[in-house]
This record gives structure tokens, sequence and C-alpha cells, in this order.
């Protein structure tokens, strides 16, 4: 399938505050005539949101490690035939709050899964589809923690492990984001969400030459 549009995604731990600037971000392309897809992961498509009733509810201990990454790509690759690879076909821009830097820095980083067989499981799963840009929203973890707690979010399962996970979780992120900063920016999350706002507008523009405003 041919693919003209554009494809953002965004990462970061618990509590950095991705589903407010997908949605700011979203508002923002639309002022200037752009149609938007706005998704999420675990989910996005009606069979993805029912893998991510599995992932994201119950006790910490529901699911190994291996089984956790195979409910996650198993819920992208609906996502990616049913709404993403559409979507870019039809030439629109796909906002993701969370894509596959999720699973490998979750599953990968944090739980433990040789880095290589997670990719070797996006292969086989997504091919080589990537995002154009990838934001990064970093934050160190007991703020995130906090942030998130403050929600009362129900889907709270991933918040509920250990904070040694986290901080791989954390450490895992950056160093993807070094691997490749062709396709990743950083951006400071403990910054007012104002400012946070600025920093992904620029990223936006310096990468596809729009203005925003």
């Amino acid at each position: 399938m041919a693919v003209s549009g554009r494809f953002i995604t965004f990462e970061g731990g618990e509590g950095a505050g991705k589903s407010t600037n997908v949605r700011m971000l979203k508002d923002a392309l639309e002022k200037l005539g752009h149609v938007v897809v706005l998704t999420r992961e675990p989910g996005g498509s009606p069979g993805a949101e029912e893998i991510r009733k599995l992932l994201v509810d119950g006790a910490v201990d529901r699911w190994d490690s291996m089984t956790e990454a195979l409910l996650h790509f198993a819920a992208r690759r609906d996502h990616v035939a049913r709404i993403i690879l559409p979507a870019l076909s039809r030439g629109e821009w796909v906002i993701s709050d969370r894509f596959a830097d999720s699973t490998m820095a979750y599953q990968g980083y944090g739980h433990g899964i040789e880095l290589q067989k997670i990719s070797k499981l996006q292969a086989l799963s997504i091919g080589g589809l990537k995002p154009d840009l990838t934001i990064m929203l970093d934050l160190p973890v007991e703020t995130g923690l906090d942030r998130a707690g403050a929600r009362g979010d129900e889907e709270s399962r991933y918040e509920r492990m250990a904070g040694g996970f986290h901080q791989r979780l954390r450490d895992g992120f950056l160093d993807i984001a070094k691997r490749e900063p062709e396709r990743c920016v950083v951006i400071d999350a403990t910054c007012a969400l104002e400012a946070v706002h600025d920093a992904i507008r620029t990223a936006v523009a310096d990468r596809f030459s729009v203005v925003l405003t």
C-alpha cells in the first residue's frame, strides 16, 4: 500500500503528558487544514481495544514478559492494518499515543526481553513501518508516577509495577532516542504545558516544514 501521509508518535513513561499533548498537536494541525487521525496503543482499532483490556487491567504479574510482548504486537498489527495504513494511504496525518517504541521500552528494557527478539517480532508483525517523527516526553520517574496516580486512572497495571522497572523504562526510551536521532526528539516534560507544546510544535515544524501557530 502506498503511503503519502505523515505519521507522528508520542512516547514516554507513565504521567509524561502524552494524551494531553497529542490532542493539542491535533488541534494545531487541523487549523492548517490537515486531516488528522488521533489514535493510541495498545488499542486504536476495535480488535486492538479488546486486547488493551487484557494488558492494562488486572494484577501486575498477570502475564509474563513474552506474553505481554506478543499481545502488544497482535494489537499493533490489527491497529496498523485497519487504522494507520489506510489513513496514511489517504494522505492524512496520524498521531498515535504510543507505538512500537513502547514495546521495546516496556517489554525489552523494562522486563528484560532481548532487544533483538523485540525487533524480530516487530518486523514480523508490521514490517518496516516506522513513524516519520517520534516525540519522547521525558521526566523523572517519581514525578511521572505522582502525576499518573493523581489521575485516578483504572488502567493502572503498569503504573503499579516496581520503581526499578520504571527507571529502566525511562532509560530505555532515552537510549532509543540516542540510537535514532533522525527520528526521535526528546522534550523535557517537567516544563509547563505551554512550553512543552511550543517545543513539540517546533519539532513538527522543523521536520515537516509546516508553520504551526
